[in-house]
């Protein structure tokens, strides 16, 4: 075992196919296929599952990707350490995203540092809140962006960005000519949430919640595992959803979905700078860090021309 056979394991994980790991790295899917079969002789264990259309890790798989992220990320700490000592910036940094910040927002940022720092490469890692939180917790990540407030006391948060979801409905529904509606009709209608971990999903709980509802009282049809999913679903004609207009961007431009208010639900929420109490910044994710606020002060995902 060795550093570059986990950065092609964490490739696979984070990519799901052995074939875009193959040309994240630039290697061919047998050469892949040979050093995950090395990394499983190596621990005597299957840790990814091939299945029909995406490479999934197993449980074995999901605990060596916990340490291999960091064990890549300490590497990249000690490269970025003698890089400042040199009075450069260069270096690799682990960044995590719940699904807006991680989709949206990140990506959006990246762009001009690399411009600023062309030798610094930054792995994006993607997830629901809880993972991204656990990840920091664990030391996989040096920080990320998300959507809840941790429970985890070894976490420090700082609000970085401000959302307000809205009701997203189809082209052609009976309510597409209006600019709101009351909570009890959202009662009413067939609804598709997110799942359990998902920071949309807390802030529709206890939006609900604080007019005296619960997600128990919405006419749940179906539960999806990502935002596109839902996007997807509202399209087919599913359901209905409560989702952040910057994912709908394009959807409520060209007409095909849109975006109505719930009377007297309060659906703002913010996104949260997260990292780890007790670790020792490392000089790549300072600079990191500084950028990302300056990029995000006073942005309102509502407006996304702010955050580009």
């Amino acid at each position: 075992m060795d550093l570059w056979q986990l950065n092609i394991f964490c490739k696979v994980v984070e990519l799901k196919s052995f074939s875009l790991a193959g040309k994240k790295v630039h290697l061919s899917q047998p050469t892949i296929s040979s050093h995950i079969k090395d990394l499983e002789e190596h621990f005597g264990c299957r840790l990814i599952d091939r299945l029909a259309r995406e490479a999934v890790p197993t449980k074995a798989g999901k605990i060596l990707y916990r340490y291999a992220i960091r064990l890549l990320g300490l590497k990249a700490e000690a490269e970025t350490a003698l890089a400042e000592f040199q009075g450069k910036v260069k270096g690799r940094l682990a960044v995590g995203g719940s699904t807006i910040p991680g989709v949206y927002i990140i990506p959006k940022i990246i762009g001009p540092f690399i411009q600023q720092h062309p030798e610094v490469t930054i792995s994006l890692v993607n997830g629901d809140s809880g993972a991204i939180i656990n990840y920091i917790a664990e030391g996989a990540l040096e920080l990320g962006i998300v959507g809840v407030v941790a429970n985890d006391k070894r976490i420090v948060q700082e609000k970085l960005i401000q959302d307000e979801l809205c009701l997203v409905v189809p082209s052609g529904h009976k309510w597409a000519d209006k600019k709101s509606v009351k909570p009890h009709m959202l009662l009413e209608e067939p609804f598709i949430c997110r799942e359990a971990g998902s920071g949309t999903l807390k802030s529709i709980q206890e939006s609900l919640s604080s007019i005296g509802y619960g997600l128990g009282d919405l006419n749940i049809v179906s539960e999806m595992g990502s935002t596109e999913a839902v996007i997807q679903g509202i399209k087919s004609r599913v359901g209905l959803s409560i989702l952040s207009p910057v994912a709908v961007t394009e959807e409520l431009r060209a007409g095909t979905l849109i975006a109505l208010s719930v009377e007297d639900l309060d659906l703002k929420r913010d996104f949260f700078l997260s990292v780890h109490k007790y670790r020792s910044r490392s000089p790549l994710s300072r600079i990191f860090i500084e950028f990302i606020k300056e990029e995000c002060n006073g942005a309102l995902l509502g407006l996304p021309e702010k955050i580009e």
